[in-house]
C-alpha cells in the first residue's frame, strides 16, 4: 500500500470496493472493447495507472510526464534526424519507437502516444505544417461561416498510420499502458481562427461572440475531428486518453460554459462507450477545473499555477486529478525538487486518487537523468 496514500475508505465505500462486484462493474464498462485489447488483460487493468484512475489502490502513485517522448532525449532527437514533427508523427515504426523511449528510460508508468494536436487536421487534409521556432501554421486561417463550410472532413481510412503505429507501440510496451493522444475542440479551433500560435487568442474568442453559429460550427468540426482520432488510438489499443486543452486558460469560465465545454464533451464522448479512462488537461485553467471535469473526465489534468489541493477542492474528493510538479524545478538541485514532489503528494491525497506528472510538458533542456531520478524518487515515496 502506498505510504503517501490516503485513499484507502471504509469498505461500504463504493469507488474502493476490490471485490467481485467492482471487476463485474470494470467488465462491464470495457465490454465493448475487442477482445484482444490490452486492458482485457490483467497485467493493463491492474497496473498502476489504471488502477488509479479507477479509483482505485494501487502498488505505488503513478507516475508520467507530458512531453516525456521528446526533445529532452538525445534518442529522440538521433531517431528525428532529418525527419519533420508532421512525418514523424505518421511514419507509424517511427512514432512508436519514439512514445517507447522514455519509458525505456524512465521507467514511466504508462507511455504517451507521440502525436501533435494538428495531426488529425493534417490527415483531414487541412494545409498545416509545424514551422521549427513557431509551431502549427495553417496555410489559410478558417474565420469566416464559409472558411468552415470548407473544411475537409476526416476520412476514416486516413486514421491507418495511426492505428498501425499505436498498435506497433502496445507490442513494444509490453505491459506498460499506452495513454491516447487528442486536442481540444478549442485549442484546435484557436489554431484554425488565428492560422498559428497566439498569445491571447483574440481572434477565436471574438468570433465566438460575433458569429457564435460560425464558431460553433468550427467547434463542431474540431470535435468530430478529434474524437475520431481519439477513437481510432483506443481501439488501436489505448489504454486511456488525455484531451488536451492547450489554451482554454485564455477563456473565461462564462464563455467555457457558453461556447466550449459541450463540444470538449462531445469528443470525450467518442470514446465513453469503449470505457477507457478519460483524462481532460489544460494550462491556465484554475478556474474552469469543475467544468473540464463536468465534460466527461474520469480525471482532471492540473498545471502548477494551483496547489494540487486547491484544484481538488474545486473538483472535489470523488475526482481523480493529475499532476502538477512544476517543470521549473526539474533545473533546480535535487533536494528542492525531491521536496516539491513530497509536497504534490501530500497535496494528492485528498483526492479520490492522484497521477503524478508534471503541471506542463518537459523542457527541453531537461536532463534525463532528473527525469529518471525523479520516477524513482515517487515510486518509492509511495509503496
Amino acid at each position: 500500500m502506498a505510504s503517501q496514500d490516503s485513499r484507502a475508505a471504509a469498505p461500504s465505500d463504493p469507488a474502493h470496493r476490490t471485490d467481485s462486484t467492482e471487476q463485474q462493474s470494470w467488465d462491464q464498462r470495457i465490454a465493448a472493447l475487442s477482445s484482444d485489447h490490452p486492458l482485457k488483460r490483467d497485467e493493463i487493468a491492474n497496473s498502476a495507472l489504471i488502477r488509479t484512475l479507477r479509483g482505485l489502490d494501487a502498488p505505488h502513485t503513478p507516475v508520467w510526464f507530458m512531453r516525456q517522448a521528446g526533445r529532452s532525449l538525445p534518442e529522440y532527437r538521433e531517431a528525428r534526424v532529418g525527419t519533420g514533427m508532421l512525418e514523424a508523427c505518421l511514419t507509424p515504426e517511427l512514432a512508436a519507437e519514439i512514445t517507447v523511449q522514455p519509458v525505456r528510460r524512465h521507467k514511466v508508468d504508462a507511455g504517451i502516444f507521440f502525436s501533435d494536436i494538428v495531426v488529425p487536421m493534417k490527415l483531414a487534409g487541412v494545409g498545416v505544417d509545424i514551422v521549427a521556432g513557431r509551431g502549427p501554421v495553417l496555410d489559410q486561417p478558417v474565420r469566416t461561416a464559409a472558411d468552415v463550410a470548407a473544411l475537409p472532413e476526416l476520412p476514416d481510412a486516413a486514421l491507418d498510420p495511426i492505428r498501425e503505429a499505436v498498435s506497433r507501440t502496445v507490442e513494444l510496451l509490453g505491459d506498460t499502458p499506452l495513454i491516447g493522444f487528442a486536442g481540444a475542440p478549442f485549442t484546435i479551433a484557436a489554431y484554425a481562427v488565428e492560422g498559428g500560435p497566439s498569445r491571447d487568442h483574440l481572434r477565436p474568442r471574438t468570433m465566438m461572440h460575433a458569429d457564435p453559429e460560425a464558431w460553433d460550427a468550427l467547434a463542431q468540426w474540431a470535435a468530430r475531428t478529434s474524437g475520431a482520432f481519439l477513437r481510432a488510438q483506443v481501439e488501436a489499443g489505448a489504454s486511456a486518453v488525455q484531451l488536451f486543452d492547450s489554451w482554454a486558460g485564455s477563456l473565461s469560465l462564462a464563455d467555457y460554459l457558453d461556447h466550449v465545454q459541450r463540444h470538449s464533451a462531445d469528443a470525450l464522448a467518442t470514446v465513453a462507450d469503449l470505457g477507457v479512462p478519460r483524462i481532460h488537461f489544460g494550462t491556465g485553467t484554475g478556474e474552469l477545473l469543475a467544468a473540464m471535469r463536468d465534460a466527461g473526465a474520469d480525471a482532471v489534468g492540473v498545471d502548477y499555477r494551483i496547489p494540487l489541493d486547491t484544484a481538488v477542492e474545486r473538483v472535489g474528493q470523488r475526482t481523480v486529478v493529475q499532476g502538477n510538479i512544476d517543470p521549473a524545478l526539474l533545473a533546480a538541485p535535487r533536494s528542492v525538487l525531491h521536496e516539491h514532489a513530497r509536497d504534490v503528494l501530500r497535496r494528492g491525497q485528498s483526492a479520490l486518487a492522484h497521477v503524478v506528472n508534471l503541471g506542463h510538458g518537459v523542457p527541453p533542456e531537461t536532463d534525463p537523468e532528473v527525469l529518471t531520478d525523479l520516477v524513482a524518487f515517487i515510486h518509492k515515496e509511495t509503496q
